[in-house]
Formats: structure tokens, sequence, C-alpha cells
């Protein structure tokens, strides 16, 4: 099923849903929420120690293990049903703690999570049967799955993790972001009261008040937790892959996109800020920097401008690469390396524009400038509504460049062109685990595009866009000599 909501669309998703929530009252005001509860309602299965999260996860765990696939599938109803319901408060709980993204969009994206996560469905036995009898082959939990969560997409990560490992059998404890406690375990509350109303356990899942690297190294440890599965920056997954055990990483990526001269430009335009500004720019499939042939660069900037791109020039680029990057020493090493702004990321364009004294409406989505490529815009994934605009010659010139800023994360990879021969050379040079065509980023995990969605998309372990099928182990059974009947 493909989604294309416009943003009028998603506004009146909004109004009619916030209505049945809270007796219609707004979400809580600062400082009336914390990791252990929200509106003064106490959180379901988030504990003060790792340990003890661990313990009810395992009871999760065996469980979950002791339902037929027919009642963990309503289970997972039941979750989509409230993930549907509560999309509007998640979403405004998620911007009000992080200080990230925007509410519309935070909406969409949970109300993509219930439609388009797959759930038991996914997990599908194969059989082989031959002269010497029968082979089953049958998609087995792991147990208890350790996951760690973002900031970017908290409470929409920690929703769709959980239908995947429930549907494949698993019990889960989470160690979410700590700039997203609240949202994170608020999702966590969500999948618990699910199962309730299900029939299921009332702790299904778990999490912690206070997640700490403390309380990761625990669950890295803990000989209950057989797989470990993360979604976030590169040290966090570094870590979890050095863990000794079994590791899904979703690492980060910066991607690119080209756009050639036999593309439909005014599409292209329109796609690109789309993609680009949706929850200003926090998915890791966002576009991140353009590659635009020479002689169509001067149109395409032009359309970009007609869908809410604001553009800066070299000397405002310059001055605000200096507030968005900012220095930092690596206390063991004493080296000095540019690293994106926390104040920074996810902001909207007009808050980002004000800080180098530029005053827009809010119609402006997307800062766009002209910039070489090795213009800091460029080379570091920025996860804000700001896109650096390469000029170049042709598409040997566009492939060489876009994989070279890529730095080889084969996450994700766009491109806007008319030209198979250019779709096919790119995507085979760049390797990337989604590559886009002709439509906004977004696409790429079953927004206004086929095929379903996740926010832990493991390009370094492998697993791609993960689904259910990601959190099992497979088992095989043999029956020699028998079952075959022909």
């Amino acid at each position: 099923m493909a989604i294309n909501w416009t943003e009028a669309q998603i506004e009146e998703v909004i109004a009619s849903v916030i209505k049945n929530l809270n007796g219609g009252v707004a979400p809580a005001a600062k400082n009336s929420w914390d990791g252990s509860q929200y509106n003064g309602k106490r959180y379901i299965g988030v504990y003060a120690d790792m340990n003890d999260a661990i313990d009810a996860a395992t009871a999760g765990y065996k469980a979950v293990r002791a339902m037929s696939l027919e009642e963990r599938e309503k289970v997972i109803a039941v979750i989509r049903d409230l993930c549907r319901k509560e999309a509007p408060t998640m979403a405004q709980l998620g911007v009000a703690e992080t200080k990230m993204g925007r509410v519309a969009h935070k909406t969409a994206k949970h109300i993509l999570v219930a439609d388009k996560t797959p759930g038991t469905a996914d997990i599908v036995a194969q059989v082989k049967t031959g002269d010497y009898g029968l082979t089953l082959t049958e998609m087995a939990p792991f147990g208890v799955v350790g996951s760690i969560t973002p900031s970017t997409n908290p409470s929409e990560t920690v929703i769709c993790n959980s239908i995947g490992m429930i549907a494949a059998g698993n019990g889960v404890v989470f160690n979410p972001h700590p700039n997203a406690i609240a949202t994170s375990n608020y999702a966590v509350d969500l999948i618990n009261r699910a199962s309730a109303m299900a029939g299921g356990p009332n702790v299904l899942v778990a999490s912690v008040i206070k997640p700490t690297l403390d309380t990761a190294q625990i669950m890295y440890k803990h000989p209950n937790i057989r797989l470990l599965v993360c979604t976030g920056g590169p040290g966090v997954v570094r870590s979890v892959l050095s863990s000794g055990k079994k590791a899904i990483g979703a690492g980060a990526g910066n991607p690119p996109v080209i756009v050639d001269d036999t593309a439909n430009i005014a599409k292209a335009g329109k796609d690109i800020i789309d993609g680009c500004s949706f929850d200003d720019n926090l998915p890791c499939i966002a576009e991140k920097e353009v590659f635009a042939f020479r002689n169509i660069a001067d149109e395409l900037i032009s359309e970009m401008q007609k869908n809410g791109a604001y553009k800066i020039t070299k000397e405002q680029a310059a001055k605000l690469a200096d507030i968005v990057l900012v220095d930092v020493k690596n206390p063991k090493t004493g080296i000095v390396k540019k690293t994106v702004s926390r104040e920074c990321v996810g902001r909207d364009a007009a808050v980002l524009l004000e800080k180098i004294g530029v005053r827009v409406g809010s119609d402006i989505r997307c800062i766009i400038c002209e910039t070489e490529f090795d213009h800091p815009f460029v080379q570091h994934e920025l996860m804000m509504p700001i896109l650096p605009i390469v000029r170049v010659n042709n598409i040997d010139e566009a492939i060489d460049l876009a994989v070279k800023a890529e730095h080889g994360n084969r996450h994700t990879a766009h491109m806007h062109s008319k030209n198979i021969d250019n779709l096919t050379r790119f995507a085979r040079a760049v390797e990337t685990t989604i590559f886009v065509k002709n439509a906004p980023s977004y696409a790429g995990i079953g927004f206004g595009g086929e095929g379903h969605t996740t926010f832990t998309i493991a390009g370094p372990t492998g697993e791609g866009l993960t689904s259910a099928r990601s959190f099992t182990r497979y088992r095989r059974c043999v029956l020699s000599e028998s079952f075959r009947i022909i």
C-alpha cells in the first residue's frame, strides 16, 4: 500500500485523532514527564535497574513463546491501533523532549509504522522434499533481544522493533537514547498496554528509567540477552558489534542525490526538497547533498525555490557552517574534529537561518547553497534541512563524487533520471542498501513507495531493511525417508 499524504492531509489526521486523546487536551506541558511517567501516568514495564528490566523481558519472552502466531498477531493488531490513535501525542512529546523535528511529520511516521511494519506474516517456514525424505526449516526466536534506540526516531523505532521482535517470538529490553527517554518509554508503555488489552502479559517489553552507558554494558554482558540490535551513531554501533554477541547494526549514512539532464527537473526539485525537509532531515535516508548536471542546475535550483527552499550565498554558507559544525577535541588522542552541533540537529530551516541573521516565514522548509565538493556541508551528515548543491559536468564525474561523498556507508542513495544506463551505473557503483529513483527519499521506507517500513536499516551487518524475520534464527528438522508422496 502506497502512502502519499500532503501536508494538509497530515494536519487533518492530527486534528481528527487528537480529539480522542486526553479528553482533547494538548500533551503535557514542559517538565511534566520523565523516563518513568507522562502526564502523571506511570509507565508500565520501565524499571530503575537494567537487571530488573531484563528479568521482566525474559518473562515476556517466555509468555510470547507460549503464544500461537494467531495470538501474537492479536497483540500486534492492538499495538498498531494504539500507535495510530496516539501518534500525535508521541509526535508532540518527541519534539518537546528532543527539540528536533516536526510534529506533523513525526505523526505521519508513527502511522507509517502502524500500517507498514511486517508482523507474523513475515515468518515463513521452508520445506524441501526429495528421495531422502523431508526437511523443514523454521524461523525461531533468539530469546531476549537487547535494543539500543536513537533520539531521532525514538518512539517510532521502539514500536517498529517491538512489532517485528514480538512477531518473531522474542522478548525485548530497550536502552533508549538519553535525550529521548520519556518518548521512548511512552512507546514501551504503549506496547505493554496493547499486550494486556489483547490478553497477553502485562509486561511484554521492558526498559529503564535512566539509560546510561553502564545500563548498556549490563545489557551487552547479561547471559539472557541473545541478540543485540542497535539503531544509532557510529560509536554506539561499534560498541554493539564488539560485544561478542550476535548483533544487528544500523549505522550512519550521508545519502547523495544525482540529477542528470534527462530528469523531470520540476519533479526532481520538489521531490528533493520534500525528502530533505521531512522531519527536518532527521531520517538517515534523507537527501544530504546534490550533484546536479551543470546544464540543468539553474533550473533545478529554481524549482527547489518554488517548493520551499531558501538559497544562501557562499559567505552565508561559511558563516552557517561555523555554527552547525563545531570543533571537538578527542580527550585520548588530542585530535580536533569537526562535529555536528547537537543544538542544530533537526531544527527548522527558519531557526537555522535566524542564527545568521536571516528571517524567513514558515513556508521555508530547506536551506540550499552551491558549494564545492570538499565543503563540510557535503562531507558531513548534518541531519538538518541544509542541502549543498555541487555542479558536475557529466555522469562520470557525478558518480565519482557521489560515491566518495557517501563515504562507503552503503546506506542510501538517490537519483533523478530517465536514463536507465545512468541509473544502473550509479546503483552498481554506490552499492547502497536503499537506492531511490525519481522519488523523495522516504519512498525508500514505504512512505509513498512500495514495500515494508523500518527505522532500523542494517547496512553494516547486512540485514538491510529489518523486519520480523531479521530477528530470527533458522532451525532445521529432518525426517528421513518419509512424507515423500510422489
